[in-house]
């Protein structure tokens, strides 16, 4: 902060070198991550509805979910986080060739996730674990089946996130707020997750 004069004499006034901070990407995502995130608090507070109606159920059937996995799943998604962070920043500083390798690190992770994912599905559904199993195996696979549509549509996004990045010292100030948009999305991801886990695996 620095203290100017008028110019007619006048007193003091403070001036600052920073304008207010801006929010990253545009307003529609948050919009639209708000929603996101509303719609599965509804859901959690649903699972936990029906857990306090049956928990012996709930925990005899969490028992059978690997934990392993599921922190295997996290550190995943994580890493992935902490590569899109990279990767934006690398954006914003206009270097196309290190960011570019983020956004492909960041989208291995998910590609990982999706794959370990549908491999644990094709073995509980073999073992004959399915939705109707009962209620907790309902909600293990509403859940996880729509965040793992979401890792799918972030993908997606990263993929737009790689184009930008590649163009990284040209883009417009629009087009590096639709790029701190796809890592917003990417760790709201990443965030659901860090609920589901807890949930699904952990708490008994």
């Amino acid at each position: 902060m620095q203290l100017t004069p008028s110019d007619q004499g006048g007193p003091l006034t403070a001036t600052t070198s920073r304008g207010p901070r801006k929010i990253p990407g545009e307003a529609g995502i948050w919009v639209f991550i708000f929603g996101d995130l509303l719609f599965f608090a509804y859901l959690f507070l649903l699972y936990l509805y029906y857990r306090a109606g049956d928990p012996e159920l709930f925990a005899r059937s969490q028992r059978h979910l690997n934990t392993g996995l599921g922190v295997a799943y996290t550190l995943l998604l994580l890493t992935s986080s902490l590569f899109a962070v990279i990767a934006l920043r690398l954006i914003r500083a206009r270097s196309a060739g290190a960011a570019t390798y983020f956004v492909l690190a960041a989208m291995g992770c998910g590609v990982a996730f999706v794959g370990m994912k549908v491999v644990e599905y094709y073995t509980k559904v073999n073992a004959g674990v399915t939705p109707g199993t009962n209620y907790f195996y309902l909600f293990y696979y509403v859940l996880t089946g729509l965040h793992l549509a979401h890792v799918a549509i972030g993908l997606g996004v990263l993929v737009f996130m790689w184009w930008l990045a590649r163009h990284a010292p040209h883009l417009s100030a629009l087009q590096l707020s639709l790029a701190e948009g796809c890592a917003c999305f990417w760790h709201m991801v990443d965030l659901l997750w860090l609920v589901i886990f807890p949930l699904l695996y952990l708490v008994r």
